[in-house]
């Protein structure tokens, strides 16, 4: 049970039509059978688990994956029945889910904005074929343009897309391309999720770049496939100056908005809100107590309880997330609010920190505490010194 008034939900749905090369979430294709033994177990972990947030009032909800539009509108508006049964919803909530081109009919999505939702997140990735190919998804542009139609079309007035940068074999003309296409569309996205391609380890991207990676890493240098860093930070420059032109504001590292459009779910991840995640590995954080669940759809499916491993949080811990997470934020993070949460200043804990990253020009240190636009450039290295 939270504390906390407010509760955002997070639902896993861990299914996909294929894999994509760069892909470590935990997503899979799976038979109608397998999906339909999920859904069973998912509505069985969420009405178990309802009546210890009677009192909390659901201010977003966020249903990712995979890609939860293959699992059809049957299970998903059953999902949407189940949590406005089960939980207080705001009437104002923020009800996302994801789709990604060519697994959505407008038939499907007047249902899911009957059933609630109010913001789809759509993943193009790239307006460039070839690109998408290279990365393993399924669609093409033209049919990214026919999705976003038929989105608008039904009614959605809150529209993220998805892109990424710094592929294999792309160069930043080619990366401005893909921002003029997104911001030539009408109605434009009311908001723009612009993220790096990182190459995970287990994935076929790292067995085809994985050496590439750590040749990059260590001398910033262009190798066969990859964008050196200097053209990553071309590719990053380009997405803030062309947003920003276009009307959009940056309000985290990689994420933009037209004004009163920010994600505010994701915003309950960066300040540690309280959230519980419902599904096949998905997370949770209540009362500063990180959950896990089961991350083996088998052991999902057989156990009662959906949770692997329950983690309280010392100070020390909340301390370095308040710090590490808020700092992803343009904004920043409030000292007073620093005080207010853990009774002592920030620099009493981070003085040293604080001081040097001013000094070298990353941090900007006043009644807020925020990247610098330097800072962002090398952000990892600013956050990894609060842990």
């Amino acid at each position: 049970m939270s504390d906390s008034e407010e509760l955002s939900i997070y639902i896993h749905i861990p299914f996909c039509k294929k894999k994509c090369k760069y892909c470590d979430f935990l997503s899979a294709p799976a038979s109608d059978r397998v999906q339909e033994e999920y859904f069973h177990a998912l509505f069985e972990e969420m009405t178990t688990h309802a009546k210890e947030y009677s009192r909390q009032v659901v201010r977003s909800v966020y249903i990712g994956g995979g890609t939860p539009s293959v699992a059809g509108p049957g299970r998903l508006c059953r999902v949407l029945e189940t949590l406005f049964s089960h939980f207080t919803v705001a009437e104002d909530a923020e009800i996302s889910m994801e789709v990604n081109p060519g697994t959505v009919t407008g038939e499907d999505l007047s249902a899911y904005q009957k059933a609630g939702v109010n913001r789809i997140s759509i993943g193009l990735q790239s307006a460039h074929d070839k690109e998408l190919t290279l990365l393993g998804r399924i669609h093409s542009y033209e049919d990214f343009l026919r999705t976003y139609r038929l989105v608008r079309e039904a009614g959605f007035k809150n529209v993220n897309v998805d892109i990424m940068a710094a592929l294999p074999g792309q160069k930043p003309e080619d990366y401005e391309d893909t921002l003029h296409k997104l911001l030539a569309l009408r109605p434009i996205p009311e908001h723009i999720s612009a993220y790096s391609l990182i190459i995970e380890e287990g994935t076929p991207f790292f067995a085809l770049y994985g050496e590439e990676k750590e040749a990059l890493e260590r001398t910033g240098e262009p190798q066969k496939h990859l964008p050196s860093e200097e053209e990553e930070r071309r590719m990053y420059e380009l997405t803030e100056r062309l947003l920003k032109d276009a009307g959009y504001h940056q309000y985290e590292i990689s994420n933009y908005s037209l004004e009163g459009y920010e994600c505010y779910h994701n915003k309950v991840y960066w300040q540690r809100g309280d959230y519980i995640g419902f599904g096949l590995g998905a997370a949770s954080l209540i009362d500063n107590v990180r959950c896990q669940n089961h991350t083996d759809l088998q052991t999902y499916l057989k156990e009662a309880d959906k949770v692997m491993e329950r983690t309280p949080l010392s100070v020390k811990e909340q301390m370095a997330e308040f710090m590490f997470l808020g700092l992803r934020l343009t904004k920043g993070v409030e000292k007073q609010a620093f005080y207010r949460y853990f009774g002592v200043s920030m620099e009493e804990i981070y003085g040293q920190v604080l001081r040097d990253n001013e000094k070298m020009g990353l941090l900007e240190n006043g009644e807020r505490v925020a990247l610098s636009k330097r800072g962002r450039d090398v952000s990892n290295y600013v956050m990894a010194q609060f842990l």
